[in-house]
């Protein structure tokens, strides 16, 4: 096979797992049960959290573009339509892998950040510890492309090594952490190699064949060992191990076997509970399956997170558009009410801070969960799920029905009918604490809202909670 068709080969596969940098997910029925009580333990505690805060920041932030997938040629069409300056391909690779000279967040509080998850109901932080740039957000000794190299001027701050000091307030907040690594690398020469025939256009993938070169890329497999083993290593507890660039696996079109079972299971002898979520590639190191920037059509009973961003793109952009609290709270629950976790992605900006509709937005759904989290966390899947309007969740014997109202001006009427026929004796009003009336027949439980509950603007969302004792 010829280079040219070999590459246009494996670029139609690369389609299939990412379009436009949108990852597709692994269907319900590739997961693979772990066999070790720890590591099922820490999925029903994963299952538990319900809100993770995900956030894409780098030097690309400087910018506002989307995050490393304008080097790629042949992600131009999608990934540099917001490049509206004049360039040469060549020039613009060179000029974002320059961004690491500029990059200088001085305004950088991981408290504050810290602060406001909580603040937010969130109960974990997925943090881009590398995205396929290559450029690393902790004090790495595997290469000077990281926030504490000489050329970043933020290396002399007390926050340089951004990783330890986001991981320390998460936790010391009570929150977890999971490490987002992408096992691409387009800035080390052991993956995009310089003088090889397939440099340019440069793709997803590595610009040479591995097998046809074993050195070279053992050389790349031993540098994302290290790099992933000091995370794991250096930085106190993490909890899942977020593996981006499905691509990267023994199971490609040209295979790119990094042995990522090798390194997760020496991890493992550190921290026995670690989480492995091998995005798109199935198996046993894909313990999360990880839809973006959708919700599954169906219930899944198996462990998954939905990344979806507050706003328009998962890196910062400047004047980004947010979603509304109504539109978060619809989105949490329908995830929720079909078995997962969401993780909602915001980009900070290049100067180190939150932006401040996202700031609004955080302390708004928090509100909201402050209130109606007793129908969110630990809660557990239970039919019929999810029908447009209402969300159903359970814990334990009690049962949760979230009724969306789509905007404030839908008409709140006084009686409801939520579409559950199990046997119920009483139905509260959370948040009031308000016994309602109530009675069922073939269609579900119709029941009488409180006189002040209706009229006026509709609130984001009812939640009954139905007990049967």
């Amino acid at each position: 096979m010829s280079e040219t068709i070999q590459q246009q080969a494996e670029q139609r596969e690369d389609e299939q797992i990412v379009q436009q940098g949108v990852h597709n997910f692994s269907a319900e029925d590739e997961w693979v049960k772990p066999d070790r009580p720890e590591l099922l333990e820490q999925l029903e505690w994963f299952k538990d959290q319900k809100l993770g805060l995900m956030m894409h920041w780098g030097t690309y932030s400087q910018l506002g573009i989307v995050e490393s997938w304008a080097l790629s040629d042949v992600d131009e069409e999608w990934s540099r339509d917001s490049v509206d300056w004049d360039y040469d391909a060549e020039e613009l690779k060179q000029q974002y892998f320059d961004l690491n000279k500029t990059f200088n967040p001085l305004r950088f509080q991981p408290e504050l950040w810290a602060d406001l998850a909580v603040e937010g109901g969130f109960k974990y932080l997925i943090f881009t510890t590398k995205h396929h740039d290559g450029f690393c957000m902790w004090d790495t000794k595997t290469t000077d492309y990281r926030i504490t190299g000489a050329q970043t001027p933020f290396h002399t701050h007390k926050y340089a090594d951004v990783c330890r000091h986001l991981f320390d307030a998460f936790r010391d907040r009570g929150l977890a952490i999971a490490a987002y690594f992408s096992k691409a690398d387009w800035h080390t020469p052991t993956y995009w190699a310089p003088g090889m025939e397939r440099s340019n256009p440069t793709w997803r993938g590595p610009s040479y064949n591995p097998q046809e070169y074993p050195e070279l890329w053992e050389q790349f497999v031993q540098f994302t060992h290290e790099q992933i083993m000091e995370l794991l290593t250096d930085y106190g507890r993490i909890d899942v191990l977020w593996l981006d660039a499905g691509w990267v696996c023994k199971e490609s079109r040209v295979s790119q076997d990094i042995r990522l079972g090798e390194v997760v299971e020496k991890a493992r002898e550190k921290q026995p509970w670690l989480l492995s979520a091998d995005r798109t590639v199935g198996g046993p190191y894909e313990n999360i399956i990880t839809p973006e920037q959708t919700i599954p059509s169906d219930a899944m009973n198996v462990p998954w997170e939905s990344c979806i961003t507050m706003g328009t793109s998962f890196s910062f952009r400047f004047e980004d558009k947010y979603k509304t609290t109504r539109q978060l709270v619809h989105i949490l629950m329908e995830v929720v009410a079909k078995g997962g976790n969401l993780a909602l992605n915001v980009g900070p900006q290049p100067d180190g801070r939150i932006p401040e509709g996202a700031i609004a937005r955080i302390k708004e759904l928090g509100a909201w969960m402050g209130t109606y989290g007793e129908a969110v966390y630990g809660t557990r899947i239970c039919a019929p799920y999810f029908t447009q309007r209402c969300a159903f969740t359970r814990k334990d014997d009690t049962v949760y029905c979230t009724y969306l109202y789509p905007s404030e001006d839908t008409n709140v009427n006084d009686n409801i009918i939520l579409p559950y026929t199990d046997k119920v004796t009483a139905i509260h009003l959370v948040g009031t604490e308000e016994k309602l009336p109530f009675h069922s027949d073939e269609a579900g439980l119709h029941v009488k809202l409180p006189a002040h509950e209706v009229g006026g603007k509709a609130p984001i969302a009812h939640v009954f909670r139905l007990t049967a004792n």
